[in-house]
């Protein structure tokens, strides 16, 4: 008779995701997964392989949140400036209030992982061209509605977001001073005057 799952998958990525955030990749032993997640070896390695692979799901399923939630976002958004002044206050407050300094699991995986992981590189290389992909996107609308002007590269100024992005969570690592990081924000945002 098989046996049956006393656990459910989405539970344990989601806590495969804060240990490997909290911790980094190379920090954490099978045995932390094993305590953390609270199941047993032979079931770990049956149900997402070993270390490698927990991971790669584990940062396939966040990076998949995380750009739907972006998405959503921008969605709602009216103003081009504002709207992207609101976004950038959300992984800001987030790095300021979880009170660990943890930065964004994203960004911690691409300094700990990008030279080291081919398969792991190939994902952040797509997460790089998706998210310039809604930044642009979302600066086109602005143009559409004349809300920038159409001589704006919003190429190069989607890019630049996606590196403004990635510099705001490391620096908020190291200084996690809303009033500090939002006033880079704002000045990095008269790009689009």
């Amino acid at each position: 008779m098989p046996r049956v799952k006393l656990f459910n998958e989405e539970d344990i990525l989601q806590k495969a995701i804060e240990l490997f955030w909290k911790q980094g990749y190379s920090a954490t032993s099978m045995q932390n997964l094993v305590d953390y997640l609270g199941i047993n070896r032979a079931s770990l390695y049956n149900t997402f392989g070993g270390k490698k692979e927990l991971f790669e799901k584990a940062f396939k399923a966040y990076k998949e949140v995380n750009t739907k939630t972006i998405i959503e976002f921008l969605d709602n958004q009216t103003s081009v400036k504002e709207g992207l002044l609101n976004f950038f206050e959300l992984p800001i407050n987030a790095s300021i209030h979880n009170g660990e300094a943890r930065g964004c699991f994203i960004v911690n995986t691409t300094t700990e992982l990008a030279l080291e992981d081919a398969e792991i590189n190939s994902i952040l290389i797509e997460n790089k061209k998706n998210l310039e992909k809604l930044f642009f996107n979302f600066l086109k609308k602005g143009i559409s509605d004349g809300q920038l002007n159409s001589d704006k590269n919003i190429k190069s100024i989607a890019a630049f977001l996606f590196m403004l992005l990635n510099g705001i969570m490391v620096v908020a690592k190291v200084n996690p001073n809303k009033k500090y990081l939002l006033s880079i924000v704002r000045t990095s945002l008269e790009i689009l005057d």
